[in-house]
């Protein structure tokens, strides 16, 4: 229940802070800022945004350095873009084409953002270092967020992408 808390203060406060706001640079930075504060288990957490086919690029982010591209061929961000969906990770230790941007991290998840058209803008990744730290309750409050986002904003033509 303490999770489920979490998140519904962190969801109102983002609603409440971005409330008007059309720069998706400025509501990503303060998604991640509100999530990784709020919430104990992320450790790390940011945007990878979609700059070229085939192609993320690091977005605003909370925590250490994390990767600065990751092609849509590797890891588990590549993964999510590739497919469109969410993907949890108990144990990233046990996926080999897991891309390890901080040695600490044992567990992940990535939730795609889907424009109003359903072309992928950017995936949302959190990484914990404790194992098995995401869940139901935190795949269904991120993919609400992202979801939000992906509607809500009002995204640049990025020509094919």
């Amino acid at each position: 229940m303490a999770k489920e808390a979490a998140y519904l203060a962190a969801l109102g406060r983002i609603r409440s802070l971005i409330e008007g706001e059309t720069d998706e640079i400025a509501i990503m930075a303060t998604v991640v800022a509100e999530l990784h504060h709020e919430l104990d288990h992320f450790d790390w957490t940011g945007f990878y945004r979609v700059v070229a086919p085939g192609l993320l690029k690091v977005g605003p982010y909370q925590g250490s350095h994390g990767c600065l591209t990751i092609p849509f061929e590797r890891g588990v961000c590549g993964k999510c873009a590739r497919e469109a969906a969410t993907q949890v990770v108990p144990d990233v230790t046990q996926v080999p084409y897991h891309l390890a941007c901080a040695s600490s991290t044992r567990s992940e998840i990535v939730v795609p953002v889907l424009d109003r058209s359903g072309r992928l803008r950017a995936v949302l990744d959190v990484d914990s270092d404790t194992p098995a730290a995401f869940d139901a309750v935190d795949a269904r409050h991120l993919e609400e967020v992202c979801r939000w986002l992906g509607q809500s904003v009002l995204w640049p033509t990025l020509g094919r992408i």
